[in-house]
């Protein structure tokens, strides 16, 4: 089968298509013969070492669907044929996190395409516990690419407890995780508010949804505080940006930080953090009743995953740049 091997952390220019041996399914495994995979901005990191894959050459991709060729010994419940969403987390199974689902504190905790091998490739090998069945409604262009940025837009939304009413403020629209919390925050009845250099991705949100937006090179905390501030901020930009966001915040906000774009430092003022009784929260992926959850919720319609633009399986290294440019609104799939 043919694979896309990143064969040097050089970037996206290191990636080189293959024929490798197809792998079997062990005890309690299913095969997936990938119809379409999701580009994420992890997969642009990794290639360049951010962090180093444990091994090269490495398959990145941690989003597809598709249908069961193959099945494991002691696997029921499944189908030849089955369609099939792959939930990337994967954990130990055995310790008290995973007995509780808490699996994102797993000490084996491993993403697909990250550390271990992806969907980057014809067929991929996972557990049973990460195949999610395909809703019928949904196409496989969204199946093959929300659930990343999807479960971790959720888990930040759930950890922060956003309520019906409140206003939520979303930097950076455009990028998966972004356009992913904008749409599932709408959903949960919240007011959402966006950021973005680009008025033309700001546009965009406001004709689906958001009551308004900021640049967000600009004095976005002071705009958003003039409007009466916001009860929920989603940041996944980092130093770039969380200054003007903590400005944006009323009292007792919550702030939820899933990523750091723009770098990994920032300097805290801490009297500023604690006069306005503000919570930063930390948030990453999710866990398996999370993404059972997001596929719910983008199933049944009640969330949208926008997907920008679809590639053939050829054309990866072009889509990774087209990902690099940050043109896209949303995601880039990936099709066989």
């Amino acid at each position: 089968m043919k694979a896309w091997h990143l064969t040097d952390t050089t970037g996206p220019d290191a990636l080189e298509l293959v024929e490798i041996g197809e792998v079997q399914p062990g005890p309690g495994q299913i095969r997936v013969k990938l119809k379409m995979s999701g580009l994420n901005h992890l997969d642009l990191w990794v290639s360049r070492g951010l962090p180093k894959p444990h091994n090269l050459p490495h398959i990145l991709g941690a989003d597809g669907a598709g249908r069961v060729d193959a099945i494991g010994d002691g696997v029921s419940g499944f189908e030849i044929g089955d369609e099939i969403i792959i939930d990337p987390t994967i954990s130990c199974g055995t310790c008290p996190h995973c007995g509780r689902d808490d699996i994102v504190y797993c000490a084996d905790y491993k993403i697909l395409g990250e550390h271990l091998n992806g969907t980057l490739t014809e067929s991929v090998v996972i557990p049973t516990i990460n195949a999610v069945r395909k809703p019928n409604a949904m196409d496989w262009d969204v199946a093959g690419t929300f659930g990343l940025v999807t479960v971790t837009a959720l888990r930040m939304l759930e950890r922060v407890n956003v309520q019906q009413g409140e206003r939520v403020l979303v930097v950076g629209i455009g990028g998966g995780v972004s356009t992913a919390a904008m749409s599932l925050a709408l959903a949960f009845g919240a007011e959402v508010y966006v950021t973005s250099r680009s008025k033309d991705k700001i546009d965009w949100a406001v004709e689906r949804g958001a009551t308004g937006g900021f640049l967000s090179d600009g004095e976005f905390g002071k705009e958003m505080a003039a409007l009466g501030g916001a009860d929920v901020i989603i940041e996944n930009v980092g130093p770039a940006t969380l200054g003007q966001s903590m400005k944006a915040a009323v009292r007792g906000a919550r702030i939820a930080i899933c990523g750091g774009t723009s770098g990994a430092k920032f300097e805290l003022s801490l009297p500023y953090l604690f006069f306005k009784q503000l919570e930063i929260v930390g948030s990453s992926m999710g866990t398996h009743a999370q993404f059972a959850r997001a596929t719910h919720y983008t199933g049944s319609g009640q969330a949208t995953t926008y997907v920008d633009r679809t590639f053939d399986f050829a054309e990866l290294p072009q889509a990774m740049v087209y990902l690099e440019s940050g043109e896209q609104i949303g995601k880039i799939a990936i099709s066989r």
